[in-house]
């Protein structure tokens, strides 16, 4: 399996999949991946996550103290507002080839996979670009 240009020579009986397990549990509630998905452009205070979520922002605070503890956002304090960040970008990759996934179930040719004409372009061509 590559990513980017590291290559991954974990096999079946990794330390890592029990662990690795708990980040997919963390990352399956929507309210989560849509905190991921707005905290994508930089740090955001809980009151706007909130508004861009379509969630209390106590909903919202349960989810980040989760996605902390995942050690998948951290926060910082700045007076009495806190703002949250990715800590860095695995959480948002994940996340994103998540929702291409789901583009693809839902959708068949997702419009990421299409070309400048509107017709599907394969898979080889697109990572040439």
């Amino acid at each position: 399996m590559r990513e980017g240009k590291q290559m991954c020579t974990f096999n079946e009986d990794s330390q890592y999949a029990d662990f690795a397990a708990e980040v997919f549990a963390l990352l399956s509630d929507p309210t989560r991946v849509r905190i991921i998905l707005a905290l994508r452009m930089g740090e955001r205070p809980v009151g706007e996550l909130a508004e861009q979520v379509g969630k209390s922002p106590t909903v919202v605070s349960q989810h980040l103290a989760k996605l902390r503890w995942g050690k998948i956002v951290r926060a910082r304090h700045e007076g009495t507002r806190v703002f949250y960040s990715l800590v860095d970008d695995r959480a948002r990759q994940l996340v994103t080839h998540a929702v291409f996934q789901a583009e693809h179930v839902v959708d068949g040719v997702p419009e990421h996979r299409l070309g400048a004409d509107g017709l599907p372009v394969s898979v080889e061509d697109s990572r040439d670009s």
